[in-house]
């Protein structure tokens, strides 16, 4: 076959599993084994595909049409001007994270600061804030060993000196007094915030990702809670806490924050939905 034909037909095929980009995840994959672009399709479209890359191919056409992520098939995913590792056992990097990042680096500044990435996955948040604050040192947390290798790979590539990566559960109260009260300039985090309830309903391929990165609890707050309760004190006074959200969970989010002795505001992402609550320390009051 063509290039040109396997293109349109790995296009089709994903139309027909109503896969959201048909057009764009097909390119994906023939840059990716062919490693010609859009562009170069057009003008070299006629040539004949080699035979083990065209099998080389259909195999992760077949892969996708069965609802892979597209980010674990290519391996690794942009995320700022970052490529990042990722794969089968840990979340996805996401445009719309990259908020919870230049929001906190809005208030940060250049000044030398330290703080937390809890559940920090790939490592996204906490090497885009490095990438934005470069003087800004990121302990990032992490419970599991699948992601946690993908995190170590990207903070060799990105952060290395800069971000260190330290196995550990969010949830626990234990882990949580290993650290000093009030010693931190800020904490981050994207935990799971999706109600357990609602995780059968997911998209196909947020299914494949691992639950363990998704279930935030019955509610969806139960991270949240943890986040106030067990780390909220180990920021100084005027310390940032700042975490991404479920577009419905803005006004939960920011109650809990005020409770907390948290100032809270709720930004909204490109597509106008609420994102990330941001808020710093204001007096004594925890859970």
């Amino acid at each position: 076959m063509t290039l040109r034909e396997l293109y349109n037909l790995a296009r089709g095929r994903f139309a027909r599993a109503e896969i959201d980009s048909p057009a764009f995840d097909a390119a994906a994959l023939m840059e990716l084994v062919f490693g010609i672009d859009r562009g170069a399709l057009l003008l070299q479209g006629d040539k004949p595909a080699e035979t083990q890359k065209e099998e080389e191919f259909l195999t992760l056409v077949a892969r996708r049409e069965q609802r892979e992520p597209l980010q674990y098939i290519l391996g690794t995913w942009e995320f700022m001007d970052m490529q990042l590792c990722t794969g089968p056992g840990v979340l996805c990097p996401r445009e719309e994270t990259e908020l919870l990042c230049q929001t906190t680096a809005n208030a940060l500044g250049n000044a030398p600061c330290h703080g937390l990435d809890l559940c920090a996955g790939t490592g996204a948040v906490a090497l885009g804030l490095h990438r934005l604050c470069p003087n800004a040192a990121v302990t990032a947390v992490e419970i599991s060993e699948e992601a946690a290798a993908y995190c170590k790979k990207n903070i060799e590539t990105y952060g290395e000196n800069a971000v260190t990566l330290v196995m550990g559960d969010v949830l626990s109260s234990t882990f949580a007094e290993e650290i000093v009260e009030k010693s931190l300039d800020f904490i981050l985090s994207n935990p799971p915030y999706i109600a357990s309830d609602e995780l059968p309903g997911l998209q196909a391929e947020v299914q494949q990702e691992p639950a363990l990165a998704l279930d935030g609890g019955e509610d969806g707050l139960v991270f949240y809670r943890a986040i106030l309760t067990h780390w909220a004190p180990k920021l100084r006074p005027g310390g940032i806490l700042a975490v991404e959200i479920g577009e419905d969970q803005g006004e939960a989010v920011a109650a809990l924050f005020r409770a907390a002795g948290f100032s809270a505001r709720v930004e909204q992402d490109f597509a106008g939905l609420d994102r990330v609550v941001f808020g710093e320390r204001m007096f004594e009051k925890f859970y």
